[in-house]
């Protein structure tokens, strides 16, 4: 590591901490040449977990952008603020637990585990949050989706 006051490369680890729940390691050095001490951290440097577009783009997973979304879909209805922080919790850990082993999402997957989890809290949002996601062209789509969604719930 080079020294903050000569620039040397030479420097020894006097004491090592494990920090923040043992995601992070804190060094003091001592410079070889110049004997100044200084102050190093070591962390974990992980990969983000992924979102990929619907044109093959990638985008780190925005737990905020989601619960906008979310939040969008339930707004005026009477679900609690700590529900829609719930439910974004939930989807998150499915995301995440999904793509697992690619550290990646496909927003088609993402969207259809939110539709799910909106179709068992509340079907306002749950078309609300369609309208956006299956980008429908026409109103038949849409006629056809509430429908659909009708008859889901005799179902059930």
């Amino acid at each position: 590591m080079r020294c903050p006051s000569c620039g040397s490369l030479d420097d020894k680890v006097i004491e090592s901490r494990t920090m923040a729940n043992g995601e992070s390691i804190r060094r003091r050095r001592e410079c070889s040449s110049c004997h100044y001490r200084f102050t190093s951290y070591e962390r974990i440097e992980e990969k983000p977990f992924m979102v990929v577009k619907r044109d093959g783009r990638r985008e780190p997973f925005d737990q905020d952008k989601l619960g906008r979304g979310i939040e969008r879909a339930l707004e005026k209805r009477p679900i609690s603020t700590s529900m829609v922080d719930q439910i974004v919790t939930e989807i998150e850990d499915e995301a995440y637990a999904r793509g697992k082993a690619t550290r990646e999402i496909a927003t088609a997957d993402l969207g259809e585990i939110v539709l799910r989890r909106l179709n068992k809290v509340d079907k306002v949002a749950y078309i609300r949050f369609a309208s956006v996601y299956k980008h429908f062209n026409n109103l038949e789509e849409f006629i056809t989706e509430v429908k659909t969604l009708g008859e889901k719930s005799d179902d059930v």
